[in-house]
């Protein structure tokens, strides 16, 4: 039988994945009262790149939880490489990074949410509802108040002092919301797929560029994540022509992959990621605050999506925590508070992607000859200067840290 149900808490996080996980996580950590809603049954999704960025591992350094992650199975990821018409190039080097964890995690991104699930159920203010959907806001006088939401058959009522919405980049509480978006030029597509590596000590990971094809393999211990590079909508065109076709390019883009090329065993095991940039004009309205891939929708470009998200929810964290004890909810000034904090290194990153986008990714897919371009060739003749982008890459732009939390 279909029931209702209500719930009160101080803090409702509307999605499981990195931002909603962490906030839930940070926020409980300093006594407020949290409920997350997750409206699968459990992580086991595909999120294709599933890198953890220095600036992420920093954060669970922070929070004393960086040894416990590292036990769980995964490979570290020390150097990036191009290889251009055959040549391989230096691109950065995560080592000459001084933080706790100078290297970038790859692991599924099931298990960095199982972790931190598994560590914010050791809170007592922490509560996780799987198999729960936020479908609606519950508005009074113009103020968001909690969400319904449904498990199964049965609904809820979660009354709030703040609804976080962590529900991705088709989120349907912005759309609810009716906060006004700013889409940004995403002239690119991505099929991802899998192939076992033939060398197990092979390089660990390349960007693949020759005239009209951009491929990047990223090492993920017996297999290799593939992700080429598309023109936007050309995914239907594609796979119109021969599967043979499209191995044979592959593997011309990358030869190492001929030996396993036929584990892409037909289209359906090749996924098509339609790239979108864009950020929202304003992150919140009263009761209600944005964040993550609902605030601002990246480009896969440099694996930055899942940190950005991060510190998202630390920068919520340090700025609402204390709003968060008080008996009346958070002002509107207040929740502004994390846009405010947060757009520059959003903007400054998307512009970055965006630029990639146009002057490398466009022209390459169109068939104009490849030049090395000039700081390419000085980052891989001077290995010093392999930390900057390092430094862009893995850390970010204006990175956040926890702040020591007391009443």
């Amino acid at each position: 039988m279909s029931g209702t149900q209500s719930i009160s808490t101080r803090c409702c996080v509307v999605g499981g994945g990195p931002a909603g996980m962490m906030a839930g996580y940070l926020l409980a950590r300093t006594g407020v009262d949290v409920v997350v809603l997750e409206k699968h049954a459990d992580f086991l999704r595909d999120f294709r790149g599933d890198t953890v960025h220095p600036s992420t591992l920093t954060v669970l350094d922070e929070l004393g939880l960086l040894s416990r992650f590292l036990e769980r199975p995964h490979q570290q990821l020390q150097t990036v490489s191009a290889s251009i018409e055959g040549k391989t190039f230096a691109l950065a080097d995560f080592s000459r990074l001084k933080v706790a964890a100078p290297f970038i995690v790859l692991m599924p991104q099931w298990d960095f949410l199982n972790f931190m699930a598994e560590e914010a159920r050791r809170l007592p203010n922490f509560r996780l509802l799987m198999s729960t959907e936020g479908e609606r806001l519950l508005i009074e006088n113009g103020t968001v108040t909690g969400v319904g939401a449904t498990a199964g058959s049965d609904s809820i009522a979660i009354r709030a002092r703040l609804v976080i919405a962590a529900d991705g980049r088709h989120s349907v509480l912005r759309a609810a919301a009716g906060l006004p978006l700013e889409t940004l030029s995403a002239p690119i597509d991505v099929l991802w797929f899998r192939i076992s590596k033939a060398d197990p000590w092979a390089e660990q990971s390349l960007g693949n560029l020759c005239k009209g094809r951009f491929l990047v393999t990223i090492d993920r211990g017996d297999y290799w994540q593939c992700a080429y590079v598309i023109p936007k909508g050309g995914a239907d065109q594609l796979r119109t022509g021969s599967l043979a076709a499209f191995k044979e390019t592959i593997v011309a883009v990358a030869p190492y992959l001929g030996p396993h090329i036929d584990d892409v065993a037909g289209w359906d095991d090749v996924k098509l990621l339609s790239v979108t940039v864009d950020r929202l004009q304003r992150w919140s309205r009263p009761g209600l605050l944005c964040i993550g891939d609902a605030a601002h929708a990246m480009s896969p470009i440099g694996g930055v999506g899942i940190n950005m998200a991060i510190q998202d929810a630390v920068a919520a964290a340090n700025i609402l925590s204390r709003a968060l004890h008080r008996d009346e909810p958070p002002a509107e000034s207040v929740l502004d508070q994390v846009r405010r904090r947060r757009l520059f290194p959003t903007r400054m990153t998307q512009a970055a992607q965006v630029a990639i986008q146009n002057r490398v990714l466009v022209p390459t897919l169109a068939g104009v000859p490849l030049k090395v371009p000039l700081v390419l060739r000085l980052l891989d003749r001077f290995p010093a200067l392999r930390g900057l982008p390092a430094r862009f890459i893995g850390i970010g732009v204006r990175p956040e840290h926890v702040m020591r939390y007391s009443p």
